[in-house]
């Protein structure tokens, strides 16, 4: 008898983003899915971005940007998004700047207000998207 095949789970990795700062990594594609760890506002040498609200959400979405380049993938084949905010008090403002990245696309989302995300952010996201597919 035959044992089943493990699935072939590929770390994707950029220097475009920060490091993975544990024992995990940026992005994992298995088949066409590509799931993001959670990015939090720290440039691509890993300082924290200094600033509100805005400024964080943006990084993270610099941060994200960068990650699914690398796994093949864009905003646009995003399926799901996770939003982890310290305080929902500033969720109008993270939407506002959520939907200029997305545009007209609208993956699934959950968003969540947590006790406390790593280094003290403001707000932390992580995606499951789908490779690109080239047109014939």
């Amino acid at each position: 008898m035959t044992q089943p095949s493990t699935p072939k789970l590929q770390p994707i990795a950029t220097s475009a983003a920060p490091a993975a700062i544990g024992p995990y990594s940026q992005a994992i594609q298995f088949g066409s899915l590509v799931f993001t760890s959670g990015q939090i506002p720290l440039n691509a040498e890993g300082q924290l971005v200094e600033g509100g609200i805005a400024e964080q959400t943006h990084q993270v979405f610099r941060n994200l940007a960068a990650v699914l380049e690398a796994g093949g993938a864009a905003f646009q084949t995003v399926l799901k998004a996770t939003v982890f905010l310290k305080d929902m008090s500033q969720f109008g403002v993270v939407n506002e700047i959520y939907a200029s990245y997305f545009g007209e696309h609208k993956p699934a989302r959950s968003t969540v207000e947590v006790a406390r995300l790593p280094k003290d952010v403001l707000v932390e996201i992580e995606l499951i998207a789908t490779k690109l597919v080239e047109n014939d």
